[in-house]
C-alpha cells in the first residue's frame, strides 16, 4: 500500500523518543515489507490538518496515525469519511481501541506488526453524527474529565494521578440528571447518575474497552442515581471487571439508542473518546457496522462477534 504516517510528537510516549530514529525505523520495516510510507511528525495542535491533508492526497491508500486516543479517535473519523485503511501506533496513556484490536502497546513492536497487518472491516459509532471508537458518556465521566481538566500534569504518570484525584472528586460528589431514552421498542425515563454508550459492549477489563471491534452492536449502560457510597461501590466493580454486575447498572445491546434530556442546562457535558464536549439535549447514537477499514494483526485478528438486529419485541437476535 501507499502509506502517509502522521505522528503527534506531542503525545505521551512520543515525548520521549527519539522522533527522527523512529521514522527512519517506521520507513525501513514498512518498505521491507514491500510498502511505500512517508512519515511526518507533527505538533498536536496540527495533527487534524495533517491528516486531512492526507485524506486529500491523491494516491494514498492508508493513514498511520500515532498518538494518544484523541489522535486516534481523529484519525479514525477522517479514515471513515474518506475510505482509507487506519493503521494505529498506541503512543497514548490508556490506548483503548489499539487493545481492542489486539495491538501491542510497544511504539516499536507496533511496526513490524503493522507492517504484516491484514485489513479488517470494524465498526464505528456515532452521536449526533460524530463519530467515536471508543465511548460516549455523560454524568460521571463527563465531570471526572472536566476536574482533571483544570489540573496540570506533564507526564503520563501525572494524568493518571489526575485522573485518580478527579475520581475521587466526582465519588463525594457525583451528578444526578434526567434522561428519557428509547432503544429498540423500548421507552424509560430514569434519575440517572452516568450513561456511557461504548462501540461495540465493554469487556470485562478495568480499562472499559471493547473485546471485539466487529459485532455490530453498542454497548448502552445506564447507573441510576447514586450516592458517593453507591459511586464507590460503582468504582469497586469496574476495577473488578463486573461493571454490569453492579445492581445500579443496566446494561443492553443496541444498534440504535436516542437519549432526550428534559431539563435544560447550559453547562451540560459530555465526553466522546476523552474529549469533554457540550452535548445537545437530544443525542441520536448508531453503530456503523463494518464501515471503518483498520489494519490488525495478521496471525491474531480480532473475535467476529454476532451481529445483532431488532426481533420481535425489541429483543435483539444473533444473524
Amino acid at each position: 500500500m501507499n502509506l502517509i504516517a502522521i505522528f503527534n510528537r506531542d503525545g505521551g510516549t512520543f515525548k520521549t523518543t527519539d522522533m527522527a530514529a523512529y521514522c527512519h525505523r517506521a520507513e525501513q520495516v514498512f518498505r521491507q515489507a514491500g510498502h511505500e510510507i512517508e512519515c511526518r511528525v507533527v505538533a498536536g495542535d496540527d495533527v487534524v490538518e495533517a491528516m486531512e491533508n492526507v485524506a486529500a492526497t491523491r494516491g494514498v491508500e492508508g493513514l498511520i496515525a500515532g498518538g494518544g486516543d484523541g489522535t486516534i479517535s481523529a484519525a479514525a473519523s477522517i479514515a471513515w469519511k474518506s475510505g482509507l485503511v487506519l493503521g494505529i501506533v498506541p503512543a497514548g496513556t490508556m490506548n483503548l481501541f489499539a487493545r481492542s484490536l489486539k495491538l501491542p502497546l510497544d511504539i516499536w513492536q507496533v511496526l513490524e506488526v503493522l507492517a504484516k497487518a491484514e485489513v479488517e472491516a470494524a465498526d464505528i459509532a456515532s452521536a449526533n453524527g460524530r463519530p467515536f471508537i471508543h465511548q460516549f458518556s455523560a454524568g460521571l465521566h463527563a465531570r471526572m474529565v472536566r476536574y482533571r481538566n483544570r489540573m496540570s500534569y506533564a507526564s503520563r504518570l501525572g494524568k493518571i494521578r489526575a485522573n485518580v484525584r478527579a475520581a475521587f472528586g466526582v465519588m463525594l460528589d457525583p451528578p444526578v440528571f434526567e434522561v428519557e431514552f428509547a432503544a429498540h421498542d423500548r421507552r424509560d425515563y430514569r434519575r440517572v447518575s452516568a450513561i456511557s454508550v461504548s462501540n461495540n459492549e465493554f469487556g470485562n477489563d478495568a480499562l472499559m474497552y471493547a473485546d471485539s471491534v466487529n459485532g455490530g452492536h453498542l454497548g448502552f449502560y445506564v447507573a441510576d442515581a447514586l450516592t458517593p457510597a453507591g459511586v464507590a461501590a460503582l468504582t469497586i466493580d469496574i476495577l473488578r471487571g463486573r461493571l454490569k454486575d453492579n445492581q445500579a447498572v443496566s446494561a443492553m445491546k443496541v444498534t440504535e439508542v436516542d437519549l432526550h434530556f428534559p431539563k435544560a442546562r447550559r453547562d451540560i457535558r459530555c465526553v466522546m473518546d476523552g474529549e469533554l464536549l457540550p452535548m445537545d439535549r437530544d443525542v441520536a447514537l448508531k453503530v456503523h457496522a463494518g464501515e471503518l477499514k483498520v489494519l490488525v494483526p495478521a496471525a491474531q485478528r480480532p473475535v467476529v462477534g454476532a451481529r445483532w438486529t431488532e426481533g420481535t419485541a425489541g429483543n435483539p437476535v444473533t444473524l
